[in-house]
C-alpha cells in the first residue's frame, strides 16, 4: 500500500448520527447518506480509487478530534457516528466493509471545527501475526 495513500482527514461527523439522537429516521438518512459520500469523495481525492491492497483483514484506525470547548463524545458513540464513513471507503476501495478490523480513538487533542482522521494499515503482518501461523 503507497504512503500517500496512509492517511484521510474527514470532518467531524453530524450530531444526527450519535446513536443517542433522537431524529426523524429520514433526517438521519440524509446525515448518513452526506457522510457516506464525504468519506467517498474525498478518499476518491486522496487517491484511494484502485488502491492495491494487502490480503486479508485491513486495520482501520480512526482518530477523533473534537472541536475546541465542545464536550468530548464517549467512544461507543463515535463508533456509530463513524459507521458511514467507514462504509464509504469501504464501497469506494471495493471492499466489504466487514475487512475492517475498527480501532477507534477519541483524543483529548483539540481541532478546529474537530476532525475524524482515518488510517488503514494492512493485514496480519500489521497486527503482529504470522501469515504462516507462527510467532511473528
Amino acid at each position: 500500500m503507497p504512503d500517500r495513500a496512509l492517511e484521510l482527514v474527514l470532518p467531524w461527523p453530524s450530531k444526527d448520527l450519535s446513536p443517542n439522537a433522537r431524529v426523524h429516521f429520514r433526517v438521519k438518512a440524509r446525515a448518513t447518506k452526506l457522510a457516506r459520500q464525504t468519506a467517498a469523495v474525498l478518499a476518491n481525492e486522496a487517491g484511494w480509487r484502485g488502491m492495491v491492497l494487502p490480503p486479508g483483514r485491513l486495520h482501520l484506525w480512526i482518530d477523533c478530534y473534537q472541536a475546541p470547548g465542545k464536550k468530548l463524545p464517549d467512544d461507543d458513540n463515535m463508533v456509530g457516528r463513524c459507521k458511514p464513513y467507514r462504509d464509504g471507503i469501504a464501497q469506494l476501495l471495493g471492499i466489504d466493509d466487514a475487512l475492517f478490523y475498527g480501532h477507534l480513538f477519541v483524543k483529548d487533542e483539540r481541532r478546529p471545527g474537530g476532525q475524524v482522521v482515518v488510517r488503514i494499515t494492512g493485514g496480519p503482518a500489521a497486527a503482529g501475526h504470522s501469515t504462516t501461523g507462527e510467532g511473528a
